[in-house]
């Protein structure tokens, strides 16, 4: 940071590395997750991060995945509807026990937090979790501010 300046500089260093959610809608019915995991394994691609809301007659799936411009063309070419969001993802050095601190923060700065989920592989050895905030440039500052790592896309497809 510069002595000169109160702006917080993210870790994620420009735009093309923020960490991008593939949001999938899916007909809730036997095996419907199942066929998206199977065909992204198929096609080389990990998923990084998962949260799985399900409802009487549909589910909405958030991925993260190792490489989430080939997915999309991959789900284009298949027939899939899906969007993109993009995400905060902070790295948690003390693991899953500092995740109360880190929310507080975002609590104090007085900024919503849309949805949370964990990351399932461990950047850098470390537990991690995915925000979905109201303002993520707000929310990196926070964060970063705090002293947390925010992890880019090309960190976690590693």
């Amino acid at each position: 940071m510069d002595s000169d300046s109160n702006e917080i500089t993210p870790t994620a260093t420009d735009e093309s590395s923020a960490v991008r959610q593939l949001t999938v809608f899916l007909d809730n019915r036997i095996g419907a997750l199942l066929s998206i995991v199977d065909l992204l394994k198929a096609n080389h691609f990990e998923v990084l991060g998962l949260s799985v809301q399900d409802a009487v007659d549909s589910t909405v799936v958030r991925l993260i995945v190792s490489d989430p411009d080939s997915v999309g063309t991959l789900f284009i070419e298949k027939g899939i509807p899906y969007n993109t969001t993009e995400l905060i993802v902070a790295e948690l050095k003390e693991g899953a026990s500092q995740m109360g601190d880190c929310l507080r923060e975002i609590l104090n700065a007085e900024t919503n937090i849309h949805f949370i989920y964990p990351i399932l592989t461990r950047p850098n050895g470390r537990s991690a979790i995915a925000l979905c905030v109201e303002d993520n440039d707000f929310g990196l500052k926070v964060l970063n501010q705090a002293g947390y790592k925010t992890l880019s896309q090309e960190e976690l497809s590693r």
